[in-house]
């Protein structure tokens, strides 16, 4: 496959960053791949695991070398960096980002002189693990990634970004901010919410009342897998969405109430009714 970039920086190397670098690298899409991370030890093992050819010393020395940078950070310092970021970027330069949630992101740079080198993008792939060691190939195979409000960033560079996605099996969709943000409560965060909440319900009945986990079947590992999702990541995405993942969770809280009170009328049909 042809190369797409002469140099790609990925400022963040964990599972999407991170699994992002080996398809680039397995597919030939770019001559070099650098990397920045906050954590040293983590920038030091993605270079060991073949994923970076070298860490930079900062985020801003990151935005010189490379001709697409990826920031695959926490959502609340994506929209404190950014800005400063695009006064960084030069000429043909395309930066695009991977985080969970969009509108506080895009306001932070709708006013930018420089915004069109900025592609908004949400890769709808994932796992409950963290760090370069998560990290793997064909992470975003079959599964969409959404450009976000692609109509601001230069039409160029969402062709190239979109001829990325494609390249790694991603198929890919254009929404609005708020349209994202919507549809992520539902479809990615309250997930999140559901299973945390069923993880400290479990935990407190451990601790009152001597629970053994070990005679649990599948469904409850099934349900709280992501209750090992970084909290770094999720609490901020949780605050960002704020409004629609409160009614996400009333909407919820609402059906459960319905689930509670037919199971208390012994209610079978209207049981059946919920279930179905």
């Amino acid at each position: 496959m042809a190369k797409l970039f002469k140099t790609v920086g990925i400022a963040g190397v964990g599972l999407i960053g991170g699994s992002l670098a080996k398809d680039v690298r397995r597919l030939g899409l770019a001559q070099r791949i650098l990397g920045w991370n906050r954590t040293a030890a983590h920038a030091a093992r993605a270079v060991e695991l073949g994923i970076l050819d070298e860490v930079l010393p900062t985020l801003e020395d990151l935005i010189q070398a490379c001709d697409l940078v990826v920031l695959a950070m926490p959502v609340d310092v994506l929209v404190q960096k950014l800005p400063g970021l695009l006064d960084l970027s030069h000429e043909g330069q395309i930066l695009i980002d991977v985080g969970s949630t969009k509108t506080a992101l895009v306001q932070a740079v709708q006013a930018h002189p420089l915004r069109s080198r900025f592609v908004a993008c949400h890769p709808m792939a994932g796992t409950e693990k963290s760090g370069p060691d998560a990290a793997i190939d064909d992470l975003f195979k079959g599964r969409f990634t959404l450009i976000v409000e692609g109509s601001a960033s230069d039409p160029k560079a969402v062709e190239a970004i979109e001829r990325l996605w494609l390249a790694v099996g991603s198929d890919v969709a254009e929404l609005s901010a708020d349209e994202h943000d919507r549809m992520c409560a539902l479809l990615s965060h309250m997930p999140h919410v559901l299973a945390y909440a069923l993880a400290r319900t479990i935990k407190e009945a451990q601790r009152s009342s001597a629970l053994d986990t070990r005679f649990a079947g599948g469904g409850l590992a099934s349900m709280t897998r992501i209750a090992h999702s970084p909290i770094a990541m999720w609490q901020p995405i949780f605050q960002q969405n704020k409004a629609n993942l409160l009614a996400a969770i009333d909407d919820f809280s609402a059906h459960l109430a319905q689930f509670r009170a037919a199971i208390a009328d012994d209610d079978p049909s209207r049981l059946q009714q919920l279930m179905k």
